[in-house]
């Protein structure tokens, strides 16, 4: 029973969560040749603020960026 969590910075779509989900779903079964109905993906949602890179926020470095 595999289990990925997959941690990105906030603002994804719906759709593209989906295919994240699709994806991962597909690779495991593809390269570890494991069960998609007892595969489990979670995403989690991260606010740019409280993700750092570098000494600082995603959010700082977009503000830096003119962004």
């Amino acid at each position: 029973m595999p289990y990925v969590n997959i941690r990105i910075t906030a603002g994804a779509t719906e759709e593209q969560k989906a295919q994240l989900i699709a994806g991962t779903t597909d690779l495991l079964v593809k390269v570890l040749n494991k069960n998609p109905a007892s595969t489990f993906v979670v995403i989690d949602e991260v606010k740019t603020e409280d993700w750092g890179v570098g000494g600082i926020s995603v959010a700082e470095r977009t503000r830096r960026a003119g962004g």
